[in-house]
């Protein structure tokens, strides 16, 4: 799935920084740099974008302004200098709240948190045909950057200081632990049924005695988790 996005600041830099970060996601597509908000304006009156890069402190317009016009509003990722209007960014519902200078690894989490959701576009044909595409994320593992559609995590397990995401056609490591797991991977729909284990429960198959069957793996059921799964399945 595709990305269409557009950076509204007026450094130069952060154009630069934001490019350099999304070329390292195969999936992300520049489709304007605009240096203030009336370039923006101007420009998604005939064009519809996924996301956009929005500086605050802008000349013109400020960039709260700028959100504010707009009838159709994208998913809107907030890079800003400035920590003290980051409640009033939540209040207009944007993705999240990029302080600079920023990590590619905290970029990174952003442009996940937009994606956990379909984009929006302005075209209400466009947003029926989003709808049915799967929620996607990139996960680090050994270096590399690696694209994951949601809907195929089975079921994750805790090992030592990693963490095992299986997938319906493979297994992908990280870094971290089950309770670091929000940082990576949205746990929306995943249900924790032993201390080492979270799984889809879109995907159980068959809950037998102390083990869930999901594909071909037998996922152990804890004793303390296994009131909280009867429950969950009654």
């Amino acid at each position: 799935m595709t990305v269409r996005y557009i950076i509204v600041d007026d450094e130069s830099v952060a154009h630069d920084i934001i490019k350099k970060y999304c070329s390292l996601l195969p999936t992300m597509q520049l489709m304007q740099d605009c240096y203030d908000a009336i370039e923006a304006i101007d420009y998604l009156r005939s064009n519809t974008v996924d996301l956009i890069f929005l500086d605050l402190n802008m000349p013109k317009l400020h960039g709260f302004e700028f959100i504010k016009t707009l009838p159709n509003q994208p998913k809107v990722i907030v890079t800003t200098a400035y920590k003290e209007h980051a409640l009033e960014g939540y209040e207009l519902n944007i993705v999240d709240y990029l302080l600079k200078p920023f990590s590619f690894e905290r970029f990174l989490k952003a442009v996940n948190k937009a994606g956990t959701n379909t984009f929006k576009t302005s075209s209400i044909t466009q947003n029926k045909a989003s709808d049915s595409k799967p929620g996607r994320i990139f996960l680090r593992s050994n270096n590399k950057y690696i694209q994951v559609v949601l809907d195929d995590i089975l079921f994750v397990e805790a090992s030592g200081n990693y963490v095992k995401i299986v997938l319906k056609k493979e297994i992908i490591t990280l870094r971290g632990t089950l309770s670091s797991l929000t940082e990576h991977v949205p746990t929306e729909g995943f249900v924790q049924v032993h201390r080492s284990f979270m799984v889809a429960q879109r995907h159980i198959k068959i809950v037998e005695g102390n083990q869930i069957i999901i594909g071909e793996y037998k996922v152990p059921i804890g004793k303390l988790f296994k009131a909280q799964l009867d429950r969950l399945l009654k």
